[in-house]
């Protein structure tokens, strides 16, 4: 892949987890635009790489790079204010409130006004958070309460919590878990329109191969910390490695 159109670089990555290498010199690159997956086994250290990148997880060597600056030692807060934005394998809601409300604050939390659980219910900010509902189709249930969404419109809600930081970069951690085989692929239709409209770069980790298949530019398969297999997902899944030690753990 190359450099010359990467959003994010690692260069040298490790981390040990107890002696268990969970990144083990790690070097890749995210080009912009592109929509790609990691997969690989549980525990192979797929999460960490989010973390990583997130600045949840330090590394003990190597670097985290955007756009060519160095962003390893920031705090994930001020990650996020450079450009990356993160979705979780659960979704990270505040329950009690609407899915307009939850848009609100992380608008709000992204111009550094936020108030705890009271929502800052501005003109600006629903104007922009009822963009967002369009955009990802929850019209229907703006002023639903997301703690009591069904799964798929939870995740629809998560994300787009995410998009309203108005990142470059966004990790999603298992897109489609929890989600009915139903309807796993109307959630990433939506999501990857979503993406596309607001020309945002993708890194997706996901269990479903064929949910990467449908939807990744390229593919990146993890085992034990090492990047065994990188390339287009057909490409990727006739490698005979990737059969041998993933696929069928997947």
């Amino acid at each position: 892949m190359s450099d010359e159109r990467a959003l994010l670089s690692v260069r040298g990555i490790t981390v040990n987890f107890a002696g268990v290498k969970a990144a083990d010199d790690v070097t890749l690159s995210i080009n912009r635009g592109d929509f790609t997956a990691i997969i690989g086994a549980n525990g192979s250290g797929k999460t960490t790489f989010l973390n990583i990148c997130t600045g949840y997880v330090k590394p003990q060597a190597g670097a985290v790079y955007l756009e060519g600056r160095e962003i390893t030692a920031l705090p994930p807060r001020n990650i996020a204010r450079q450009g990356i934005a993160r979705s979780f394998q659960i979704p990270q809601l505040f329950t009690d409130q609407t899915v307009r409300e939850n848009l609100m604050l992380s608008i709000a939390a992204r111009e550094g006004v936020f108030q705890g659980f009271t929502p800052l219910d501005r003109p600006e900010y629903r104007a922009e958070a009822d963009e967002l509902i369009a955009l990802v189709g929850l019209q229907s249930v703006a002023d639903t309460l997301t703690g009591t969404l069904p799964e798929g419109l939870r995740k629809l809600a998560d994300v787009t919590l995410a998009l309203a930081l108005k990142p470059r970069l966004l990790l999603l951690d298992e897109p489609t878990s929890g989600v009915s085989a139903l309807e796993r692929f109307d959630i990433m239709n939506t999501l990857m329109n979503a993406l596309r409209e607001r020309e945002t770069t993708a890194l997706f980790v996901e269990h479903d191969m064929e949910v990467v298949r449908r939807y990744a530019d390229r593919v990146l398969v993890w085992d034990t910390g090492s990047v065994i297999a990188d390339g287009l997902p057909d490409t990727v899944f006739a490698d005979e490695r990737v059969i041998k030690s993933v696929l069928g753990a997947v």
